[in-house]
């Protein structure tokens, strides 16, 4: 949202730029020159902006992890997977059918059910993340939170072959800072 109202300043500038230098929309050539600057401009900001919000995510430290919203934390945690290798689509935020992200690397595919809590992560997760399995073709599940996870959803989890990144797990392989 933000890059696009930026875009739309960043357009609206470069257009009062073109009428203070002379040009206008009737002169063919120094109009075409100033909506070529204008695109040019908003097609850079977006990229930057994109460039930007990657840069931030990639550098945050456990303590702004922690206070993410689920959603910001399902974002964060694409672009993570992402900088690992790994080919992210994030799903709908309602109506998922229990996986937050499908991952792909290697020709694996793996359902990911994101979890940023305060406590730890229960049964429910795992349940949720096997359940995701057989709705998105997925060979295997993941369990990820910026928590830890109860005894029952370990055991569960062990069962199931799902694999759980908890705290220090994604600190480790997401070489986070505390």
């Amino acid at each position: 949202m933000r890059r696009i109202n930026l875009a739309k300043w960043l357009l609206m500038a470069a257009v009062i730029f073109a009428y203070w230098r002379g040009y206008t929309f009737f002169d063919s050539t120094h109009g075409e020159i100033a909506v070529e600057y204008a695109m040019t401009c908003a097609i850079c900001l977006v990229f930057l902006g994109k460039q930007m919000i990657k840069s931030h995510y990639l550098n945050l430290k456990m303590k702004k992890v922690d206070k993410l919203s689920g959603r910001a934390f399902e974002k964060y945690l694409r672009i993570q997977f992402r900088h690992l290798g790994y080919r992210v689509k994030l799903t709908e935020s309602s109506h998922d059918y229990g996986a937050d992200l499908v991952v792909k690397k290697r020709g694996e595919k793996i359902v990911v059910q994101a979890k940023r809590y305060e406590k730890n992560v229960g049964i429910a997760a795992v349940q949720e993340a096997v359940g995701s399995i057989a709705y998105y073709d997925a060979d295997r599940a993941m369990v990820v939170t910026n928590s830890g996870f109860t005894q029952s959803a370990r055991n569960l989890a062990r069962q199931n072959d799902v694999e759980l990144w908890g705290r220090y797990d994604i600190q480790e392989k997401f070489k986070i800072r505390e």
